[in-house]
């Protein structure tokens, strides 16, 4: 197995030699949104890419054959539609792109893919599209999250977001601020949890019984979570163990034979 990783860096020829059908694909999505005043659009991209390429460098030390893929960008994002600087496609749009990128890593030895994704909005579209992959293509399909996201518990200086730091709070503010600090402003951080929600039981979001239609300005800045705690401390911590949670994944993925 060569020292090289990336696949776009292959020639055409390169790829039928290469790779077999062994090879893992690995393919990590984000987007450029909408992230508050203190974070970059491109927050999810940074996070999917960095812990989608930390991790297949890792499992590539241990032999697994896995190669990185160039990250897909441009994704389902219209929860932001309304914040400028929000890249967003339609349902469509990304359904039609997800079935011609696996049309066309169908055409390579790989019969496996995994997609590392960075954000929530892609989450229904991609469990969806994992199927239709297999059965159009006979492609092997997988998808994990990118980055370990937890809400700030209010201790040892993290910021209390009553369980609901999902979207440019705690967790993710302080990866950016371990994988680019130049990016992140924290004197434009503001909390913004909806402290209303707390005491729901069953709507609520990641895991709760019962989810619900949202656009992030129903919580006004558009944030929800509290990244005025965010430390890159924290961050490191995050980033290891994404990566340890990606390349754990990825070692099963390798064996797995349903």
């Amino acid at each position: 197995m060569s020292g090289r990783y990336k696949l776009a860096e292959l020639s055409g020829p390169a790829v039928a030699t290469e790779l077999t059908t062994s090879s893992i694909m690995v393919l990590p999505t984000g987007a450029i949104e909408h992230h508050g005043a203190h974070l970059p659009l491109m927050t999810d991209a940074l996070i999917a890419e960095s812990v989608a390429e930390a991790a297949v460098v890792e499992g590539r030390s241990q032999g697994l054959d896995l190669w990185l893929l160039p990250t897909l960008t441009y994704t389902k994002s219209d929860e932001h539609a309304w914040a400028p600087g929000t890249m967003w496609l339609s349902a469509e749009s990304l359904w039609s792109t997800l079935i011609d990128l696996g049309r066309s890593i169908a055409t390579t030895p790989a019969r496996t893919v995994v997609f590392v994704n960075g954000h929530g909005g892609n989450t229904a579209l991609l469990g969806v599209a994992l199927r239709e992959l297999r059965r159009q293509f006979g492609l092997a399909t997988f998808s994990l999250p990118a980055g370990v996201q937890r809400a700030g518990r209010g201790t040892e200086g993290e910021p209390d977001e009553l369980g609901m730091g999902i979207h440019a709070g705690f967790g993710e503010t302080s990866l950016v601020m371990h994988l680019r600090p130049d990016l992140v402003d924290l004197t434009l951080a503001e909390r913004n949890v909806p402290e209303s929600m707390a005491d729901l039981k069953y709507i609520g979001f990641n895991g709760y019984p019962v989810s619900f239609g949202w656009t992030s300005d129903d919580f006004g800045s558009g944030v929800i979570g509290d990244p005025t705690g965010s430390s890159a401390v924290a961050g490191a911590q995050l980033f290891g163990e994404s990566v340890q949670r990606a390349a754990g994944a990825l070692t099963e993925i390798a064996g797995f034979r349903p």
